[in-house]
């Protein structure tokens, strides 16, 4: 698997669209394919899914590597030597919607209904009226038992090329 992930801010993205921000001081190989782009409100990131012969080669039961490229700005940024503290992040919910607050609770209903070891090896967003359950890591064993809580739930397999994951949808059918 010869592909990595690029995460990158919605306005980064709009600013390289633009033409405003300058060139990345770690290029994309030359051969470099854009096989799937996802923006995700939540969190506002946009995920780039790349792929290129030039990158190092890894089996499909581990995750996707991530690409880390940093523009001239940002690499000029880092280079120089702050006195000012960055506070820490707050831990995001883990299940986020811009919905009104009752999906909100039936997605966080749905997350309950999985094992704290299933939820570990998952996530969980709310994209329209369904939840999306991602697997995180390779599933081995554990693939059967998460489909059938996906399934009595009301929720299905979606198979991608690429990234494959369970929908369940918010009102049952």
């Amino acid at each position: 698997m010869k592909i990595r992930i690029i995460k990158l801010t919605p306005e980064s993205l709009v600013q390289m669209l633009q033409g405003k921000v300058s060139p990345f001081t770690s290029p994309l190989p030359s051969d470099a394919e854009l096989l799937d782009i996802k923006l995700d409100l939540f969190t506002k990131q946009v995920s780039l899914i790349v792929r290129s012969n030039s990158f190092e080669d890894i089996a499909e039961s581990y995750p996707i590597p991530e690409f880390n490229i940093a523009n001239a700005t940002e690499a000029k940024a880092i280079a120089k030597p702050t006195t000012s503290v960055k506070p820490e992040p707050k831990p995001e919910p883990k299940i986020a919607t811009a919905n009104a607050a009752q999906p909100s609770k039936t997605a966080i209903k749905m997350e309950n209904e999985f094992s704290p070891d299933q939820r570990k090896v998952l996530s969980f967003t709310v994209k329209g009226d369904y939840v999306i359950v991602k697997p995180i890591q390779f599933l081995k064993a554990e693939w059967d038992d998460i489909n059938e809580v996906v399934r009595s739930l009301g929720g299905r397999w979606v198979k991608g090329d690429i990234i494959s994951y369970w929908e369940i949808p918010l009102q049952p059918n």
